[in-house]
């Protein structure tokens, strides 16, 4: 971007997203009038030009988009002096060039419809969100955009409409006609912006929102008090935050009626909307309404002590002896889960259930044998042998080709860490800043720390 200001001297921002560096052009200081004459030259460009639009025009302010350049022109008695400001894209990206795992992909390309990206100004969102849209463009999806200027650097097939006599929410009556798969709002920041992005997505149009918000959190946040709580899920299913140009944290959002972490008696369940780490599914947050106020709560890894260890251990040795990777969750003082592979579940059960009403004798407990899901290890899964090596963006862990489109789950020293789906060329990618790349990076000192099982799907 440049920045010219009168009796300044021009400056120029220069870099990538996290890394951006403020430099002098010359020595020449700008006067008000060389300043005149050029925002009098660029309004002429713009009202004579197809390819720019004036695109906010008020007393001391406007904004023109001319070509992929934004440039904003502010003067009293808006701005204490004269200014001009030209931003130009840096860079143009694809889905492909971001590290995305293939848990993620999936997530965009086929469930997610209330998607959005958040992050601090010139983080990357705009960038994200424009590969977002040129994507579903390429799968044969109606796609428009919602901006204001109009500056997303998306395909000429996709069609990118401003606002309609001052307001989103004429665009949105127009937009309903023309029937639109996704539609791309950069970015939702008033309160009626809130408003018209959840009416379109309550009626069925896939949305991508963008968010100005310092963590994924407060960009949930910004959605409560602007709808009703109990629709956010509804509206919003992925939340994508950026950061440095890449992603950092994506999360999963479920609404469901429970008793809140923290809380024992059955009498206080209530509607939750539970926020999960998208890449371990791993409960982080809960929305919910405590007295007369909404709040996020965090959930922290209850930590197990004293007696409710050793009774845990306990459980787990006697069902060891089915599944040796049984795994017990408590869920009361006299009731537990236990989780096993399924070809194990008719031992344990035995002939008229005689076998766990005898287990359940022998602990003084009611036991729920549950088959593992998907996040869990599967016995009947095989080691697989791989090779190892990374880019500067992501782990890569090689297999044969032959086990592309499987998936497989990876453990570090037996502890469980993720399921993940193998690409194409028999490759797995965890993208290093992510909270599965974390882990491993954490927690495995060498290759041999690490094992890869085929999972049986």
């Amino acid at each position: 971007s440049i920045h010219l200001k009168e009796n300044q001297h021009p400056l120029a921002k220069r870099g990538k997203p996290g890394s951006f560096l403020l430099t002098k052009i010359n020595d020449d200081t700008l006067s008000r009038e060389y300043l005149e004459m050029m925002s009098s030259q660029i309004l002429d460009v713009a009202n004579t030009n197809d390819s720019s639009t004036v695109e906010i025009s008020k007393t001391g302010a406007s904004v023109i988009q001319h070509e992929d350049y934004r440039i904003a022109i502010t003067h009293p008695p808006f701005s204490e002096s004269f200014e001009i400001t030209i931003v130009h894209p840096i860079i143009q990206l694809s889905l492909e060039d971001y590290a995305i795992s293939e848990k993620l992909m999936e997530r965009l390309s086929d469930r997610a419809e209330g998607i959005v990206i958040s992050g601090a100004p010139g983080s990357g969102k705009s960038t994200l969100a424009s590969g977002l849209a040129n994507f579903y463009h390429n799968k044969g999806k109606i796609v428009k955009t919602f901006e204001s200027p109009r500056d997303l650097q998306v395909e000429p097939g996709i069609t990118q409409y401003s606002k309609l006599d001052g307001s989103f929410d004429n665009t949105a009556d127009i937009l309903l006609l023309v029937r639109p798969d996704y539609t791309v709002f950069d970015e939702v920041r008033r309160r009626e912006d809130f408003r018209t992005f959840a009416d379109l997505r309550l009626t069925g149009v896939g949305m991508v929102g963008v968010v100005h918000a310092n963590s994924p959190l407060d960009a949930i946040q910004r959605f409560i008090g602007k709808i009703e709580l109990g629709i956010i899920p509804n509206v919003l299913d992925t939340v994508v935050f950026v950061k440095d140009g890449q992603i950092q944290k994506v999360y999963d959002l479920e609404l469901k009626v429970k008793v809140p972490s923290g809380m024992t008696e059955s009498d206080l369940a209530r509607p939750v909307i539970e926020i999960r780490n998208f890449d371990d599914n791993l409960l982080e947050h809960e929305i919910y309404t405590f007295g007369e106020e909404n709040v996020i709560v965090p959930v922290g890894k209850k930590s197990k002590i004293g007696i409710e260890k050793l009774a845990e251990d306990k459980i787990r040795e006697t069902f060891k002896k089915y599944d040796p990777r049984a795994q017990v969750e408590i869920l009361s003082e006299n009731r537990v889960k236990v989780l096993v592979d399924e070809q194990y579940i008719p031992s344990i059960i035995g002939r008229g259930g005689s076998n766990i009403n005898e287990l359940e004798k022998q602990l003084q407990i009611h036991v729920d044998v549950v088959k593992k899901d998907s996040e869990h290890y599967n016995l009947d899964s095989s080691d697989l042998p791989f090779s190892f090596s990374e880019s500067k963006t992501a782990l890569i862990f090689n297999v044969s080709k032959e086990y592309t489109a499987m998936h497989a789950d990876i453990y570090v020293n037996d502890d469980y860490i993720t399921s993940t789906r193998i690409g194409k060329k028999g490759q797995i990618k965890i993208p290093k800043r992510s909270d599965v790349g974390r882990n491993l990076t954490k927690l495995a000192s060498s290759q041999n720390d690490i094992q890869l099982f085929l999972k049986d799907f």
